[in-house]
């Protein structure tokens, strides 16, 4: 029951260190030259994006224990085509979870572009919309929408795990960060210090 859990979860951890790499654009630039440094960067980027999402997915959908809350456990919430119950309670939390998290994930991809959001490779610093009250809306977003689905899923050790979900994208988002200030020096660091990382900033 717990192998391909362990898979998936051992799969995200894998991913974090290729991303590392594929955002160390300058760095990359400089060993192999410009062109070929920007491919290898955007490959590795689309591959450890790509893949961590897919290892997140099947952390969610893997076989593990289900948990039910105390409340309102009597009531469930049949999916017949897909052999699913959701307890009552569990949808009732995980919908807004889901949706607030889905606003932000893909709110940020349209206010810069899917291919940055592929690549990781900005073109510049964007401190409008979503980026005016959060720095990292899309793992933010991730967040929010993971703990939506483990409720939703009722997935024990999914749930159990979200504090491992949260290093493992603010180590992405440090890690993204140092790469930015390198690359747009004292204008990243004046955001950061106007816009917080992963807790939205609520008034101006």
């Amino acid at each position: 029951m717990y192998f391909w859990f362990i898979i998936f979860i051992l799969g995200m951890c894998v991913m974090v260190p290729l991303h590392f790499i594929s955002v160390e654009h300058i760095k990359l630039q400089n060993k192999y030259g410009k062109d070929k440094g920007t491919k290898i960067g955007d490959a590795l980027g689309m591959f450890s994006g790509w893949g961590f999402f897919i290892f997140w997915f099947g952390v969610w959908l893997s076989p593990q224990p289900h948990f039910t809350l105390p409340i309102l456990e009597n009531i469930v919430l049949d999916i017949p085509i897909i052999n699913l119950s959701i307890p009552l309670m569990h949808f009732m939390i995980s919908i807004p979870f889901i949706l607030i998290g889905a606003w932000f994930g893909i709110g940020s991809v349209k206010e810069t572009s899917l291919k940055v959001a592929e690549t990781h490779r900005a073109e510049k610093v964007v401190s409008s919309g979503l980026y005016s009250v959060i720095r990292h809306p899309q793992y933010f977003g991730g967040i929010l929408a993971h703990i939506g689905i483990c409720f939703l899923l009722s997935s024990f050790y999914s749930l159990i795990t979200t504090p491992i979900v949260i290093l493992l994208n603010f180590l992405i988002s440090w890690k993204e960060e140092k790469e930015l200030i390198k690359e747009f020096g004292n204008e990243y660091e004046d955001y950061k210090k106007k816009v917080p990382m992963f807790l939205p900033k609520l008034r101006k």
